[in-house]
C-alpha cells in the first residue's frame, strides 16, 4: 500500500500485523541458509515462540546466478537449491527437536529472487509475521550481507516489521536466558 507523504514524495506503508488477533498466530520469520549464525537465530526464535505459542516461518530464498544464458541450466540450479532448502529445513527441525523445541510449530517457504525483496514480499503476503530474526556473523568482515543490507542498508528505516539480530556466538543456554 502506498500513499503520498506530506512532502509530496511517494511512501510505502505496510499492512497492519494481525498476529495477536483471534484466528491468527504470531509468526517469526527466520532466513535459512548454510551460515553458522542461523543456528543462534533459530534457537532465539524457538525460545520466543515457546513463550507465545506461535510459528517459526523458515524461509529459503533462491537467488539468481549472475550468468543465466540457458533456461535448462537455470532449472537445474532451481532444482538443486530447492533440494538444499528442503535438506536445511529437515536439519533445523532436527536441531530444534534435539534442543527440546520439538513442540515448536514451523512453516517452510521457498522463494526465488532477490533475498531482501522476497523477504519484504513474504512479510507483506503474511500479516501474521511479526518479527524477522537474523543471526549476526562472528566474522571480522562484519555481521553478514543480509544483516548489513536490512539493518543498515536502504531497507533499514522502512522495513515492514522489527528485525532482531542475534549474535552468532551465543550459546543455547544464553539464548534461553535472553528470549
Amino acid at each position: 500500500m502506498s500513499f503520498i507523504a506530506a512532502n509530496g514524495s511517494m511512501s510505502h506503508m505496510s499492512k497492519i500485523r494481525r498476529s495477536f488477533e483471534a484466528g491468527h498466530r504470531r509468526k517469526l520469520l527466520l532466513v535459512v541458509d548454510e551460515s553458522a549464525e542461523v543456528e543462534s537465530a533459530l534457537y532465539f526464535a524457538a525460545s520466543r515462540i515457546a513463550h507465545t505459542d506461535g510459528v517459526i516461518v523458515m524461509a529459503y530464498v533462491i537467488e539468481p546466478q549472475a550468468f543465466q544464458h540457458w533456461m535448462g541450466v537455470r532449472q537445474v540450479q532451481i532444482d538443486e537449491e530447492t533440494n538444499k532448502a528442503r535438506a536445511l529445513f529437515r536439519l533445523f527441525r532436527r536441531k530444534l527437536s534435539l534442543a527440546g523445541f520439538d513442540h515448536v510449530a514451523t512453516e517452510e517457504v521457498i522463494r526465488e529472487g532477490n533475498k531482501a525483496e522476497k523477504l519484504v514480499e513474504l512479510i507483506e503476503d503474511d500479516e501474521d509475521i511479526a518479527l524477522l530474526v537474523l543471526g549476526a556473523a562472528t566474522d571480522v568482515k562484519g555481521p553478514g550481507p543480509l544483516v548489513a543490507s536490512l539493518a543498515a542498508g536502504s531497507h533499514a528505516g522502512k522495513f515492514p516489521v522489527p528485525i532482531t539480530i542475534v549474535p552468532g556466538n551465543l550459546t543455547l543456554e544464553a539464548i534461553r536466558a535472553l528470549a
